[in-house]
């Protein structure tokens, strides 16, 4: 399942990049591998309504994307990435950290303006992102019980209590800043806020699991990366 997620991926990734190099007069596309540390948590609200107050975890990302022009110094970028997200919190003598694993399709339009040696770079844009693992650990006090990820987008009401889950699907919009050296090598800051609830509708107890509950991927990072 894992492979096929990625094969398809790369192969959107791919054919969206011939299809707009079709329309391009003399446009040279170029390839990056980056990598780097994610800065994430979960925005939103509980099952009262009111604003989640969570912790940031460290994270991670890594990937290629496929860079061509579309207009003087601008660029079309898709790419592929596999990304570490997730969340810390705690909730009266419980403790939730949960990291969440996704391949992710980002799609920006980058602007490259000459400066030095090199250029400033500004992207932004939307992302999909698929869930193919994760775990989640619970901890009162010394004791811990860790657990893997179900994805689903719904959770049955004869399914267990003990069990995590998360939808599998995410989507936002990406914006990033950095620079680009003549070699090739850049870094740059990243920004993602997601836009679609990656909890699941839950047919359990609704006095326990209320309809109010809205959790969403946030964050930023950063990174380096080589472009040629």
């Amino acid at each position: 399942m894992k492979i096929r997620i990625t094969s398809i991926a790369l192969l959107f990734m791919i054919s969206v990049s011939l299809a707009v190099a079709q329309g391009t007069d003399n446009a040279k596309p170029s390839f990056a591998i980056l990598g780097g540390l994610n800065f994430q948590n979960f925005n939103g609200k509980d099952n009262s309504g009111n604003n989640l107050d969570n912790d940031l975890i460290i994270g991670y990302h890594a990937g290629l994307n496929i860079q061509f022009p579309v207009a003087p110094d601008f660029y079309f970028q898709p790419g592929v990435l596999f990304s570490l997200k997730g969340s810390e919190g705690s909730y009266g003598l419980l403790t939730g950290t949960y990291k969440l694993s996704y391949i992710e399709i980002p799609l920006n339009l980058v602007y490259k303006g000459l400066l030095g040696n090199g250029y400033v770079t500004l992207g932004f844009g939307p992302y999909i992102g698929y869930g193919i693992m994760g775990n989640s650990t619970l901890a009162v006090g010394p004791v811990s019980v860790e657990t893997d990820v179900e994805y689903t987008n719904v959770v049955e009401s004869g399914d267990q209590y003990a069990a995590t889950h998360f939808r599998p699907f995410d989507a936002g919009g990406n914006i990033f800043f950095g620079y680009e050296m003549a070699g090739g090598l850049f870094l740059q800051l990243n920004a993602q806020l997601g836009m679609l609830k990656i909890n699941p509708e839950d047919k359990r107890t609704p006095m326990v699991y209320g309809d109010q509950l809205a959790v969403k991927n946030t964050g930023f990072g950063l990174s380096l990366g080589y472009r040629f």
